[in-house]
């Protein structure tokens, strides 16, 4: 577990703090797909500048690289030999969200961009609300296509805080 993607069901899941904790414990840099796609005043990168960034940390001996970005899975997938996926509840990601648009009022997360204060408005909240279920199915059902593809990607799913706090506790010697 040296190259290691960090993905999740929806915003709000907990990837950037997961991802952080991981990084933490097994001294790898982390690096978040949201500092590399957004620049300040959420200004959206160019698609060739945020494929270059990501073909440049997939060159290192180690990273984790924490985001969906699902476009851009094949960079990333073609040379992991990790995913950890986060897929708790919808309630638990609405929840995360307010309360992170709270927490960070006028301020950049540590996971975004400086220049990108934290912001919810109703085209996002909808969003995650109407697409939960079906990008839930669509993950699973690009897992499966990578057991067939990629057999030896190993693939976490993580479904609960209890089985993410036992997963950072046992760290690389947690099997699936």
């Amino acid at each position: 577990m040296k190259k290691i993607m960090v993905i999740g069901v929806s915003a709000g899941v907990g990837k950037s703090t997961f991802a952080r904790k991981l990084s933490k414990k097994l001294q790898i840099d982390v690096h978040h797909l949201d500092t590399l796609y957004w620049l300040p005043n959420w200004k959206e990168s160019t698609e060739e500048r945020f494929i270059h960034l990501q073909q440049g940390i997939i060159k290192q001996p180690e990273w984790i690289i924490e985001g969906n970005y699902t476009s851009t899975f094949p960079i990333r997938t073609a040379a992991a030999d990790t995913i950890i996926y986060l897929e708790l509840p919808l309630s638990t990601c609405l929840y995360r969200i307010f309360k992170r648009r709270i927490q960070f009022h006028k301020r950049s997360r540590p996971d975004i961009t400086e220049g990108c204060h934290e912001k919810i408005d109703w085209v996002f909240f909808k969003f995650i609300v109407t697409t939960y279920y079906r990008r839930k199915t669509k993950m699973h059902e690009r897992f499966r296509k990578y057991k067939d593809t990629k057999p030896n990607l190993k693939i976490i799913t993580l479904r609960s805080s209890k089985e993410i706090a036992a997963f950072l506790t046992k760290g690389r010697t947690l099997e699936p």
